[in-house]
């Protein structure tokens, strides 16, 4: 088995519960709220241009402005991500799905109605807040469900499609109907999908407990306390620090595209579709990275690449003055960067993992990654617009954060212990 396939000795077994439809109840399902979701959190980005108009930041103040408010999710979400796991763990995580969706979508719906910068931002860490103690349970719904054969598919089910899916198309959409109809109704409508198609789904068909109990080994359920070294001990925090750059990277730009792409001077009816190119070269991409990672099963060297070649290639956007080459080192840079390693990161983790340490683990992980990693982007980003009137040089600066991810990812998949080799499996 390649070295990066080990697993700690807490590895799943090798048949997951019995359950009717499971990919379509847990997989399907969680992949179409997470769209929602995402939709949720870049939707400020598609209106801010004319919010800071109606609330009144559109001169001087823009690009700092902008920038809080922009942020004010991920400072939510990356206080959440920390507690919801840990205090959450023991919850059903079907129900704490359920309070989650209604709360970030009432928080989104409300939006909708604000005249005042202060109240939009407090809102905004709302809907970071809701959506931080979402994000653990998705992977006690995929630990509980899928053994480690699935992992990687369940993984780019509910993570990497429902997220990318919603940037590529969401970018796309929004763009139009926000300004056809003005950023209030774009707020109401995305508040009230949540409210009223997907918590009646969740409710509907996603599994209670005992699915999402925690599955452990007898000498796992003797101790159940979480340590330092029940999460991997320093191994662990070389994991957390690549998902930092990768935060870094992916917020970075996420949060700006919408700003960046009129930069370049292309039409303006086109601009909704440039914003999305990033995530639509990424679709593209995954197929053949799938492909290379289930064929060689080498999840560590594919996700390691995805770092490294995405911020080389972003380290370059300030090399050049080019609009056309700078656009494609953008898309190419993200494309890549996110087909490489969002699919396997998810499953390097979980795979690892003692059951009992998932959900925390994997809100250390998405808490000081996403959100931590999200506020330092945004921050920086913003800081060097204002400093020097250009997005380039704090895209560069996101890449070279991304290659010392890489670098930390590479020495994680070095200290990972090896186990028994298990023998492949083919999927039905």
């Amino acid at each position: 088995m390649p070295s990066d396939q080990r697993s700690t000795p807490h590895p799943l077994p090798s048949t997951a519960p019995s359950l009717p439809h499971k990919w379509l109840r847990i997989s399907g399902l969680l992949l179409v709220g997470l769209f929602v979701a995402y939709l949720d959190r870049s939707n400020l980005s598609i209106g801010i241009k004319n919010i800071s108009t109606d609330l009144g930041f559109a001169s001087d103040g823009f690009a700092a402005t902008s920038s809080l408010a922009l942020t004010a999710f991920l400072v939510g979400y990356l206080i959440s991500n920390f507690l919801g796991g840990f205090l959450t763990a023991r919850v059903d995580a079907k129900w704490i799905l359920l309070v989650t969706v209604a709360g970030y979508s009432v928080c989104t719906l409300l939006i909708g109605f604000t005249d005042s910068v202060g109240v939009l931002v407090a809102l905004r860490v709302g809907v970071g807040i809701f959506e931080g103690v979402y994000w653990p349970q998705q992977f006690r719904m995929a630990k509980a469900w899928f053994d480690e054969r699935e992992m990687t598919r369940a993984s780019a089910m509910i993570q990497y499609y429902g997220q990318y899916l919603a940037l590529a198309l969401g970018f796309f959409l929004l763009t139009p109907i926000e300004a056809s109809f003005g950023w209030r109704p774009m707020f109401w409508a995305l508040g009230a999908i949540g409210l009223l198609v997907i918590l009646p789904l969740y409710a509907r068909f996603l599994p209670t407990a005992p699915g999402t109990t925690i599955r452990a080994t007898p000498e796992e359920g003797a101790r159940k306390k979480l340590t330092f070294a029940s999460f991997g001990g320093g191994r662990f925090l070389l994991l957390v620090f690549s998902y930092f750059a990768n935060g870094m990277l992916f917020w970075g730009i996420t949060l700006y595209i919408p700003l960046i792409v009129p930069t370049f001077g292309f039409a303006p009816s086109v601009n909704g579709l440039l914003s999305a190119a990033p995530y639509l070269v990424s679709l593209l991409l995954t197929v053949p990275m799938m492909i290379l990672g289930d064929r060689s099963g080498r999840r560590g060297p594919i996700a390691i690449s995805g770092l490294v070649v995405g911020g080389v290639l972003l380290a370059c956007v300030a090399l050049t003055g080019s609009p056309v080459a700078q656009f494609s080192l953008i898309c190419l840079g993200l494309g890549y960067f996110t087909a490489a390693y969002t699919p396997n990161i998810w499953a390097i983790a979980v795979t690892d993992l003692p059951a009992h340490v998932v959900g925390p683990a994997t809100g250390i992980i998405n808490g000081f990654g996403a959100g931590g990693g999200g506020v330092v982007a945004g921050a920086l980003v913003g800081a060097l617009l204002a400093a020097t009137g250009t997005y380039t040089l704090g895209l560069s600066i996101l890449g070279l954060v991304a290659i010392l991810g890489g670098l930390s990812l590479f020495l994680y998949t070095r200290m990972r212990p090896a186990v028994p080799e298990v023998p492949e499996v083919t999927a039905a």
